[in-house]
């Protein structure tokens, strides 16, 4: 079978599986719960391949560089487009937030401050950075970034451990390759048995604050379908429409499972199918953006904070809503890849501009849902970055043959 028929079998069965999964789930509420262990089966072995896939992946793409002076300008860029793509999206989420006005006249005021907040009401910015620090992908990649640097310094007298590495990496993204004939099985559980937990008493909470999700998505829709496309058009030279097709499997897993870090694996074989992304950029981009790039997070806690300024009758003043949009990009870099980590560093946000924390008790119930759309923005967003960050290196490479390979 070839690569590009695998991945539109692949694509459909993904979408299908989580279509039934809606229905399962909808049909038979809380017995669709018995099937949660096959679902969280699936994620935890996402998770698990996640690892050799960025050790030997970015490793051996490291060491096969013959100027290793390359990682400088791609580390830089990288950066830049995460910081840019996260700010454009506040800025989104902001415009938006106070033109359609979702929290104005909001009766139904919270007055406790949920459990999971008040565990972490003392969360500070030093916690973020703790996080960061902490982080596996992180640690990952310093350790890859490191052992591919030395590999390549001492290419010659490492020809053997290097192409050790490179057989490992094949081997992994095999293992890959197979397993991800599983993934409607467990796509189609993760979403039934989330579903069916939610029940009939979901649909009651989204009505309550359907104005507020409707921002949140329109929002995100702006920044996935017009912003991101932008990019991917002016700097990587790509049909949008074309590369969202080849993303399909990784999108499709990322709103299915609300995890980055989970979809990480899906996201490097989808990517992998474009011939303009080499490998030491993918393999370097991709990792770090489930770790730091959170642009459905970030836009998601710029919006919540507004709406339950409006909600509580609190003018906030343009300085405010400065502040909102700085804290908004920090909190959502210490956001780990994992479903609903958003709610938790909200938390910094609210507290940046003294808003009431028991405002979290008004998004709490309908969390679990609009992460799946903040999610799946998150992975896109890597992704188009993969691509856009590659045609850059490329041309500065051609600009400048004396600095780069």
């Amino acid at each position: 079978m070839t690569s590009k028929k695998y991945h539109l079998i692949l694509m459909y069965a993904i979408v299908i599986s989580a279509l039934c999964g809606v229905l399962f789930g909808w049909l038979y509420g809380a017995q669709a719960q018995k099937i949660s262990w096959i679902g969280d089966g699936f994620l935890n072995i996402l998770k698990a391949l996640a690892i050799p896939l960025i050790l030997f992946s970015l490793t051996s793409a490291v060491a096969s560089l013959k100027d290793i002076r390359q990682i400088g300008p791609l580390g830089g860029s990288t950066l830049f487009y995460y910081f840019l793509t996260t700010a454009l999206a506040v800025l989104t989420g902001l415009i938006l937030v106070n033109l359609i006005e979702p929290g104005l006249g909001f009766a139904q005021i919270e007055n406790e401050i949920p459990d999971k907040v008040l565990q972490k009401s003392e969360f500070t910015m030093n916690d973020i950075l703790a996080g960061i620090s902490a982080n596996l992908f992180i640690i990952l990649i310093l350790i890859s970034l490191s052992a591919g640097v030395l590999l390549s310094l001492f290419q010659k007298k490492a020809v053997k451990v290097i192409k050790i590495v490179e057989t490992l990496n094949r081997l992994t993204m095999k293992i890959l390759h197979w397993f991800l004939w599983s993934a409607p099985i467990g796509i189609f559980a993760i979403v039934a048995s989330k579903f069916g937990k939610a029940g009939d008493a979901f649909w009651v909470e989204l009505s309550k604050v359907a104005l507020y999700s409707l921002t949140v998505i329109i929002a995100l829709f702006i920044h996935a379908a017009f912003t991101l496309p932008l990019i991917l058009h002016y700097y990587g030279k790509k049909n949008p429409f074309q590369y969202f097709k080849t993303l399909l499997p990784a999108l499709g897993t990322a709103f299915s499972t609300a995890s980055s870090s989970a979809t990480l694996p899906v996201t490097i074989e989808s990517v992998s199918e474009e011939e303009d992304v080499p490998k030491s950029v993918s393999s370097f981009v991709l990792p770090l953006g489930a770790t730091v790039n959170m642009d459905g997070t970030a836009l998601y806690e710029a919006v919540a904070a507004v709406f339950i300024a409006q909600a509580y009758g609190i003018d906030l003043t343009i300085f405010q809503q400065v502040i909102i949009f700085f804290t908004a990009n920090l909190a959502a870099i210490g956001a780990a890849g994992i479903p609903e980590a958003g709610l938790v560093t909200m938390i910094i946000v609210l507290k940046a501009v003294n808003l009431p924390l028991e405002g979290i008790g008004l998004l709490i119930s309908i969390d679990w849902f609009l992460d799946r759309f903040r999610t799946t923005v998150n992975v896109w967003g890597d992704s188009v970055g993969a691509l856009a960050i590659a045609k850059y290196m490329k041309k500065k490479k051609n600009t400048c043959p004396h600095e780069l390979l």
